[in-house]
């Protein structure tokens, strides 16, 4: 895979399978909410909230797992097997410490946790069971991620497509069994589907490790811990922290907006959950071309040929503008009929269609936000993007929608609003910063 010379289509023939498991990846949390949804609405705003958290988990681990993808695929360009070995090692070694010290944050205080976001009290019991039991696999699922983008460096991308789908297809079988009770198994409900989730993601790991194994050079040894590569560390986490920032803080933002929009109540919360479902829908492709030209652009930078960054940037963001704005059409022209997937409730149906059309307007700079920041990222202007997120989303996002949500009275349609001024503001300067250029000299990252 390792060229001179990179084009749109081999970008897309990166992208295609990359959002085909990034949609299945995306099922596993979300083919939970959908079947329990025949259960009771109150499950739903339950596995909303315990996803919430999990999210901001899984942001952390993402960004370690994504420093790896630089970091290897620029080693993979400068051809330096060693520094291959030692990255995936010192990754997955941070991702397990981390993975561990949240289990037991989970373990110790989900209901503390669900009581600061003013969770309805008739759901903090089963929202607090979902939370502990998934929370105690998060070393497996960040594991998985880190082996995944390691895969992903060498465009192994298939490889964990297939491992999403066998994935999605224990966890839909073990929600079918476990939520309901088939089979002589007792009817578990929502601890039902955690069980299942967790199951499936043991599974996913060990087809992501086989493929590893089999298919590339890339090995992990306690041997490249001695002496320990403080630098490939420092390089890790010169990468994984600043931008980790700024996905975790946006994670924040978005769990302070979640404890205003729980004091509306159970309806508006489901109607929340739904949205923000066919939302992560509209947007994952802009994940997957994103990670793509990432992959690509850190074959350039370390090969040494820079010049045709901008072509890769523009590419991105028109595609990820296209495909996601299609699909929020689909939905938004549909939307009795999609909604209607999870829910009868007027009130529901009715929200969600107000909401799905401010997502023509949030997906636009949500598009542009996914491509710049990882193209920023790869390009070593780690920093920027970080300071531009705590202040865009903290006073746009959540101060703008309490204002507008709260204090006007707009409700979850006013927050709705306020994300997506936040996403648009943020994609401006975003796309100002890379073509000022600055990074061209003073951020582009060596190999070594």
């Amino acid at each position: 895979m390792i060229k001179e010379k990179y084009t749109i289509k081999d970008v897309i023939l990166i992208s295609g399978p990359v959002f085909v498991e990034l949609m299945l990846q995306l099922l596993v949390g979300n083919i939970d909410q959908f079947m329990v949804s025949r259960v009771s609405q109150e499950a739903v705003a339950a596995i909303g909230n315990g996803n919430l958290i999990m999210n901001l988990i899984i942001v952390l681990l993402n960004m370690m797992a994504s420093a790896a993808t630089v970091l290897i695929s620029k080693y993979l360009g400068a051809k330096d097997h060693k520094k291959i070995n030692e990255t995936a090692t010192v990754s997955l070694l941070v991702t397990g410490v981390s993975g561990f010290v949240c289990t037991l944050v989970l373990l110790l205080g989900a209901k503390t946790i669900f009581s600061w976001l003013q969770v309805p009290a008739e759901i903090i019991a089963e929202a607090s069971a979902y939370l502990r039991i998934t929370g105690a696999f998060v070393m497996v699922q960040g594991a998985y991620m880190t082996i995944a983008a390691i895969l992903r460096s060498y465009a192994l991308v298939k490889e964990v497509l297939v491992s999403s789908f066998i994935m999605n297809m224990i966890n839909i079988a073990g929600n079918a069994v476990l939520i309901n009770g088939l089979f002589g198994f007792p009817k578990l409900g929502i601890v039902g589907a955690a069980i299942s989730t967790n199951f499936s993601k043991l599974i996913g790991l060990i087809i992501v490790a086989t493929f590893m194994l089999k298919k590339t050079d890339a090995r992990v040894s306690t041997s490249y811990l001695k002496p320990f590569p403080t630098g490939t560390l420092n390089r890790i986490l010169g990468i994984a922290l600043p931008s980790g920032g700024e996905s975790m803080s946006y994670s924040l933002s978005q769990t302070c907006i979640m404890k205003m929009i729980n004091f509306f109540g159970t309806a508006v919360i489901t109607t929340k959950v739904y949205c923000s479902m066919l939302a992560n829908v509209a947007y994952i492709y802009s994940i997957a071309v994103s990670q793509a030209t990432q992959i690509v652009i850190g074959y350039l930078i370390g090969s040494g040929n820079t010049k045709d960054l901008d072509k890769h940037m523009r590419n991105a963001i028109l595609a990820s503008i296209g495909v996601s704005l299609s699909i929020t059409a689909i939905f938004y022209f549909n939307s009795d009929a999609v909604l209607g997937i999870f829910t009868s409730n007027p009130m529901v149906l009715e929200l969600g269609k107000k909401i799905l059309l401010v997502e023509f307007v949030l997906e636009v700079g949500r598009s542009i936000n996914i491509a710049m920041v990882r193209g920023l990222i790869t390009v070593g202007d780690v920093l920027f993007p970080v300071g531009i997120c705590v202040v865009s989303a903290w006073i746009i996002a959540v101060g703008a929608g309490y204002v507008l949500g709260v204090h006007m009275g707009y409700g979850l349609l006013g927050i709705w609003w306020a994300m997506a001024i936040d996403e648009c503001v943020r994609g401006a300067l975003f796309i100002h910063r890379w073509k000022k250029g600055k990074w061209r000299k003073t951020h582009m990252p060596a190999c070594s």
